[in-house]
């Protein structure tokens, strides 16, 4: 088991794209389905494994390009500690005080760690100066408990 660490930072806007978001159904719409439904179903299949916005299931940035992949460890402290220096590096940009806060930014990287050494993922999301989003995520890898079914982005 190893872990990968994602992260994006972008418009608050972009972020909220929810359709680039989504995997795409396992199975096209069948013949004559609504063209919207077609259209959805082809731009998802086109771009949601290319895009580089952070998926809703954390799980999906494994199928993501290698090339968003910001850190990989065998060890989940170290992959807490990415975590932690992130949050550390873009904490004075977090919109609410409360995200600013050292104690409560200790207490995230602590509670990653032991979900991480549990094998489960962990993401966070926080607003920063306006308009803009930040997603931080250490997805568990070989196999991913949710979704075992995705293959390892660097093997």
């Amino acid at each position: 088991m190893h872990h990968h660490g994602f992260l994006w930072s972008g418009p608050k806007a972009r972020f909220d794209d929810e359709a680039l978001r989504r995997p795409p159904h396992p199975e096209p719409p069948p013949a004559g389905s609504r063209p919207e439904l077609i259209q959805r179903y082809r731009e998802a299949s086109a771009e949601f494994a290319a895009t580089d916005l952070p998926p809703l299931e954390t799980a999906y940035w494994l199928v993501k390009p290698r090339s968003l992949v910001r850190g990989t460890w065998d060890d989940p402290k170290e992959a807490a500690a990415w975590l932690a220096e992130q949050l550390g590096d873009h904490a004075p940009r977090f919109a609410s005080g409360w995200d600013r806060d050292a104690t409560h930014l200790t207490f995230l990287a602590d509670s990653a760690f032991v979900r991480l050494n549990l094998g489960a993922d962990v993401s966070l999301g926080f607003y920063l100066e306006r308009p803009s989003y930040l997603s931080l995520a250490v997805v568990t890898c070989s196999p991913n408990r949710s979704r075992a079914d995705l293959a390892c982005p660097s093997r």
